[in-house]
């Protein structure tokens, strides 16, 4: 079995929404302004109403309320918002997903719980950019998700195996198909025309040691994955069984002086309840 024969017949899978390529190339242009910016978007008035409500959440935490996709554009700016409308266009393109295989909004909360992590990591790191990290975590399952569209009865098979055998779905991946969901994962974003950061880091997040350029954004990845299964914040299909924080990771991510991991889970269980409502709830 090939991965690109998983891709390449599925326009609805390879493909983001075109406002989020009209997005991306208006920002492009240095003549654009932030209203012609925002005009991409308001013609979207589900989507423009879901990013105003996040814009204007805890989650940022702005001073004053935001009424414009231009003005959210001034108060957060460009980068940010294309993480932001990133996020929320992935969770609509597979909102639809069945439920048979694997519970979808199980699988979102996994996904919302790593970003969180990831991103609170990532924050320790004064040259990282630590929203960055919330969409990485929210993409690094993204090929379970294709799995369980084109492959729903062998995928089923794997997830129930890494349950009753309490090994990694990826090990279990590897031997069934000869890749795993993380590849998967890659090649999907690769379609997607992201960035390498985004790519790496879902392709790597299970063997961050081997990542080419970006070992140690997929470490960080790594372990927002493994304390979101540890602290039962959804599940993507892994086993109960969750991997040992092991040292040589963990160095890699030249934070661990700096962090205290109660502190941490108490920082993370504060902010994913209404974390979760914000993207799932406005999907």
């Amino acid at each position: 079995m090939d991965i690109q024969d998983l891709l390449d017949d599925d326009v609805s899978i390879v493909s983001l929404p075109s406002v989020y390529y009209q997005f991306q190339e208006a920002m492009s242009d240095k003549n654009s302004s932030f209203a012609e910016i925002g005009e991409i978007i308001i013609y979207d008035s589900g989507l423009t109403t879901r990013l105003l409500k996040i814009v204007n959440s805890a989650y940022y935490g702005l001073p004053a309320k935001i009424e414009k996709v231009s003005h959210a554009i001034g108060w957060i700016g460009t980068d940010e918002l294309s993480n932001l409308l990133l996020s929320t266009v992935v969770i609509d393109q597979f909102n639809s997903i069945p439920n048979s295989v694997i519970n979808m909004e199980s699988f979102w909360q996994h996904a919302i719980a790593c970003g969180l992590i990831a991103r609170k990591l990532a924050s320790y790191n004064e040259v990282l950019d630590p929203e960055k990290f919330f969409v990485a975590g929210m993409l690094h399952d993204i090929g379970q998700i294709v799995l369980c569209t084109k492959l729903p009865e062998l995928t089923l098979k794997i997830l129930l195996e890494a349950q009753s055998q309490n090994q990694p779905l990826h090990v279990l991946e590897d031997h069934e198909l000869g890749f795993n969901h993380a590849e998967l994962g890659g090649r999907l974003l690769e379609k997607w025309n992201l960035s390498e950061f985004h790519i790496e880091t879902t392709e790597f997040h299970h063997k961050p040691a081997i990542a080419p350029n970006y070992s140690m954004e997929s470490s960080i990845l790594y372990y927002a994955d493994i304390l979101a299964n540890t602290m039962k914040l959804g599940c993507s299909g892994e086993s109960a069984t969750t991997p040992a924080l092991d040292e040589e990771n963990w160095e890699r991510l030249q934070v661990s002086g700096q962090i205290i991991l109660p502190d941490l889970k108490e920082e993370i269980h504060k902010e994913y309840n209404e974390t979760v409502s914000l993207f799932l709830q406005s999907a």
